[in-house]
């Protein structure tokens, strides 16, 4: 075995220096070039017993488990530091106010943190979910042999723990034909993807000159080729795009395993290159999303400028339900004031209280006041998970103990924990 050993670390040098040299028509894969080369290093009486007792069934399945392992391991603390970006811009810039939409359309005045938050939150899941494919995939199927198990009585549980993997794959036959766990690792990753095409586009629409709430940085944006005025976002329509090759990964594969006969077939071999597209795509997008949300300046006065006085409709309905009005009339009712508004030319803030009585007369002197003021209507917002100062605040803080513990509070969360 010390022979063994040390003839590996002189193949291993030979790979890492690019000096390994494949010998066409003799090699006929990965595994019996290295055993060919391990022969010629150390002599073919001791190399020849390397593969006693093994399968490249086994072997190629435990190579996929270690490597896919490991490289999920570095994307979960790439999306760390993506749900850390998040939370340092929510907390710092708590203050700016922006319109929230729904269909596109402006809707209800919220904080900036509290729409960053919204992704954070959909990330906090991507990475309570990446930690259970982690764990799921880790168990070893090496011993397993071809198909049937190994005659040699190897201790598969020692040699399970010493590769880091927390269990066995208990049935030989599906330890060697098992590659489901390549398959949740891209329907993780195309649900990861998914969230970051939806991000990607929020801040297109941002960082348009319509909008103008964000300026991304000239790294992660380009001018024109004709037009200099101009400042794509190229690297979040990337970003939009690499969320479609994602799908087309999964549902690729997918279909390749589909009726497969037991056991190991060829086909299999085909998630090699499906996998490692995959990690590469998720590991390049996490990073650069988090780049763009680094490096992006925040646009404060366009944001506020974009706050329109019909986004507080719904606080003169709120208005006449705490006096007792059902909502659903109360509804009705500020629908009309919207459409007086709207046939007066002017926004609704601009509307005199007895005008906004002549509408209904449960208005009373408080009304323009009470209604017409952003800032208060955000701070409305206290319930948990609301665009409040103190609700964001407490969002920052489940998100920081997610980070911290690896779970999320189901109730109270102390901003001292």
């Amino acid at each position: 075995f010390k022979e063994i050993a040390r003839g590996f670390g002189i193949v291993e040098d030979e790979w890492d220096s690019d000096e390994f040299q494949i010998k066409p028509g003799v090699d006929e894969d990965i595994h019996t070039a290295n055993e060919r080369r391990l022969g010629e290093v150390i002599g073919q009486d001791i190399a020849g017993k390397l593969h006693t007792g093994r399968s490249r069934n086994d072997q190629i399945a435990t190579d996929l488990r270690l490597w896919v392992r490991d490289q999920l391991r570095d994307i979960q603390e790439h999306l760390e530091h993506l749900l850390q970006a998040i939370i340092s811009r929510a907390e710092v810039e708590i203050e700016f106010i922006m319109p929230g939409y729904t269909h596109l359309q402006r809707a209800q005045p919220v904080r900036w943190s509290h729409w960053l938050l919204s992704y954070g939150f959909f990330f906090a899941a991507d990475f309570k979910r990446l930690k259970n494919v982690i764990d799921d995939l880790n168990i070893c199927p090496l011993g397993s042999g071809a198909l049937s198990g190994n005659v040699f009585g190897v201790d598969r549980e020692a040699i399970g723990r010493e590769l880091g993997f927390k269990g066995l794959c208990w049935n030989s036959m599906n330890a060697v034909s098992d590659r489901d766990f390549l398959l949740e690792t891209m329907s993780w990753g195309s649900r990861f993807m998914g969230h970051v095409s939806r991000i990607a586009m929020d801040l297109c629409i941002y960082s348009s000159q319509e909008s103008g709430f964000v300026k991304l940085s000239d790294a992660y944006s380009t001018g024109s080729s004709l037009m200099p005025q101009k400042k794509n976002p190229d690297a979040l329509e990337l970003l939009r795009g690499k969320s479609g090759q994602m799908h087309g990964l999964l549902s690729g594969f997918t279909t390749t395993l589909n009726s497969l006969p037991s056991c190991y077939n060829k086909d299999m071999q085909e998630g090699t290159p499906s996998i490692i597209a995959t990690i590469s795509l998720l590991s390049d997008s996490t990073q650069i999303l988090t780049g763009v949300l680094t490096t992006l300046t925040v646009q404060p006065a366009a944001m506020r400028h974009a706050l329109e006085p019909s986004m507080l409709a719904t606080e003169l309905a709120d208005y006449l339900v705490k006096k007792g009005v059902p909502f659903r009339e109360t509804h009705h009712i500020s629908g009309k004031v919207v459409a007086l508004a709207e046939a007066q030319g002017k926004g609704m803030d601009e509307l005199g209280v007895a005008e906004l009585k002549g509408v209904d007369q449960r208005f009373e002197d408080d009304v323009v006041a009470a209604c017409f003021d952003q800032e208060a209507a955000v701070e409305k917002r206290t319930a948990k998970g609301g665009t409040a100062r103190e609700s964001v605040r407490e969002q920052i803080e489940v998100l920081r103990q997610l980070l911290r513990t690896g779970e999320m509070p189901p109730w109270k969360v102390s901003s001292s924990s």
